[in-house]
């Protein structure tokens, strides 16, 4: 009986370890990319984050829709994504903004259990007149890839690249002890 009781302590413990990994769910934060589901490019990328408990995201890369076009810098930093309050997997009673319009929509968003695929839909009054866009996870490394202006308004808890610099000491200061 002795002999039982180790081991049953450890099959306990491993149970309880695998079923809290099971349950943690995934958590919007990070990078996404928007591709036009009609060309297959990549539209833009956006950066989400939580801000005291609730979530917003902001456009931190263009990409030119035509061959031969440059991509559109004036949206840089914009945020578009504002106000999403997390239930699991669901995120709802935001907005979103068309950055070429600037228009304003109710949104609400749903992220897979995998946490790869995010589902945005935007919609006027109901949700049922409104529009679905599918965004893809990226990898948290695409961060080093950003404008350096971007990432400082922007940067990314955990991330090396968007660690927040110290702030230059002015010439003939003291350094701080």
């Amino acid at each position: 009986m002795k002999r039982m009781i180790p081991s049953l302590l450890t099959i306990a413990c491993l149970t309880f370890g695998m079923a809290s990994a099971a349950t943690a769910e995934e958590v919007v934060t990070g990078l996404w990319k928007q591709v036009d589901p009609d060309t297959g490019r990549t539209g833009a990328w956006f950066l989400f984050y939580e801000r005291g408990g609730v979530f917003e995201g902001a456009i931190v890369k263009t990409f030119p829709q035509q061959p031969g076009e440059a991509p559109n810098k004036r949206f840089l930093g914009l945020v578009i994504v504002k106000g999403m309050h997390r239930h699991g997997l669901e995120y709802e009673n935001g907005s979103i903004m068309d950055p070429r319009s600037g228009s304003t929509y109710n949104a609400v968003m749903h992220l897979s259990p995998d946490g790869h695929t995010l589902i945005v839909r935007g919609y006027l009054g109901i949700s049922l007149f409104g529009k679905n866009q599918t965004w893809y996870r990226l990898p948290d490394a695409d961060y080093a890839q950003l404008d350096p202006a971007v990432k400082a308004a922007h940067p990314m808890p955990g991330h090396p690249a968007g660690a927040p610099h110290p702030a230059p000491r002015s010439a003939g200061a003291a350094p701080a002890h």
